[in-house]
């Protein structure tokens, strides 16, 4: 695959987003994630990186960013918790593919008077990266967070710190046993903040990485986004497919309860049933080219052609059965005229039943082979080559929960 340019994924994601056309209902009730994606994107349009320190309090997350920054900004305390907001300071950049990088620091994850919790788990779940602080081995709660962040499709990278008083023995059992607790196949890479050696792997991955980490996270939080419309979509319309389905089951079992003749009763099934699927499409709002249309029908006829001989079969039987009755009425005084309701009433049962089969499978088809008129961000992502899987491996990790997760058929009737 030909890997994009960063300029040209921008491109791509403004132009899906102008694409996406939301309702008032969805602009109100989305509001907050659309405010947080709307500045992301414009961190995306002037290259801001955003790089955020996240961990329990005490582990020394002011102090990392603050030699990083080599300098005293923010602000640092003997006693745990210190800071109580998130709090940010923007490093300009020279002679580089971004212009700057916004550095942020957030209370300690355990600490109970925080102003805003929600305003800082969104700055910390929109960061480009997640430097996770913490000053020696990982306890229970420090790897709830992790793996959190992990599932979330979060770019992290361990920070120990705090690490003058451990011998070299004692710092190679703490490296170990936090690679050990870590999700198999996480490749997060667990760096000391001793001497220089963390501003040089920090320089060094955003000199190399820095745009394309910001380009991913960008398209990361699209695609979260677009899951959440959509989910939140098919949720309000599932009632009314429900409904719809319902309302044709009820047509075909007069219909069929009905009408003595075979062949219009098969005709006027075959013109429900189409007439169903077109109800659907509608309430789907899906955009079917026409040859998605006509493997739609070919796969929902397949499928339902067991379903269709045995329902034609029983009606033709049950039809030569009232026909015989209404024959044999003159004779028996009227009595043979008894069991016709019966038979009537099961045929309508049959017909409601195998149009609620017809209504699933139809909505469940037209979902899986609906094309929409834009390039979604899943696959913007899956368009870009990574070579570093220590530094890209999340993404493969975000795509396989995704895909794992969000099918949407429990959301279909």
């Amino acid at each position: 695959m030909k890997k994009l340019r960063p300029n040209k994924n921008y491109l791509l994601l403004k132009n899906w987003w102008e694409n996406i056309s939301l309702t008032n209902y969805e602009k109100s009730f989305f509001n907050r994630d659309i405010i947080s994606f709307n500045q992301q994107l414009i961190r995306f349009k002037e290259k801001k990186i955003r790089i955020s320190a996240y961990g329990k309090s005490g582990t020394g997350k002011s102090s990392v960013l603050n030699s990083l920054l080599k300098k005293e900004i923010f602000k640092t305390d003997i006693i745990n918790g210190s800071t109580r907001e998130i709090q940010s300071e923007e490093l300009a950049l020279k002679d580089q593919m971004l212009n700057s990088i916004e550095f942020l620091d957030s209370p300690g994850f355990d600490f109970c008077n925080i102003k805003f919790p929600e305003k800082i788990y969104s700055c910390i779940k929109h960061s480009d990266l997640i430097l996770f602080i913490v000053s020696g081995d990982t306890n229970r709660n420090e790897l709830s967070e992790i793996n959190s962040l992990i599932k979330d499709g979060k770019k992290i990278i361990i920070i120990l710190n705090k690490i003058d008083l451990l011998k070299k023995n004692e710092l190679e059992e703490v490296i170990e046993n936090i690679k050990f607790k870590l999700p198999k196949d996480s490749n997060i890479p667990i760096i000391l903040n001793h001497k220089n050696n963390l501003n040089h792997y920090i320089t060094k991955i955003i000199n190399r990485h820095g745009e394309m980490m910001l380009t991913i996270n960008s398209l990361h939080l699209a695609d979260k986004l677009f899951m959440q419309i959509k989910e939140q979509r098919l949720k309000r319309r599932q009632k009314l497919a429900q409904s719809t389905i319902g309302k044709f089951s009820t047509i075909k079992a007069s219909a069929v309860a009905l009408n003595p003749f075979i062949f219009f009763d098969v005709a006027g099934s075959f013109a429900l049933d189409t007439a169903l699927i077109g109800e659907l499409i509608k309430i789907y709002d899906l955009n079917l080219m026409g040859e998605s249309t006509r493997k739609i029908f070919k796969n929902i006829s397949m499928n339902n052609l067991f379903l269709g001989v045995t329902q034609v079969g029983v009606h033709t039987s049950f039809n030569l059965i009232k026909k015989v009755i209404l024959l044999t009425a003159p004779f028996t005084n009227g009595l043979s005229l008894l069991p016709y309701g019966p038979i009537a009433v099961i045929q309508a049962a049959i017909a409601i039943h195998s149009t609620k089969i017809l209504g699933k499978l139809a909505a469940k088809e037209l979902f899986t082979r609906s094309k929409v008129s834009f390039i979604e961000p899943s696959i913007m992502i899956q368009n870009i080559t990574f070579k570093e899987p220590e530094i890209f491996n999340h993404l493969n990790i975000y795509l396989s929960n995704r895909n794992l997760n969000k099918n949407f058929v429990s959301f279909l009737p």
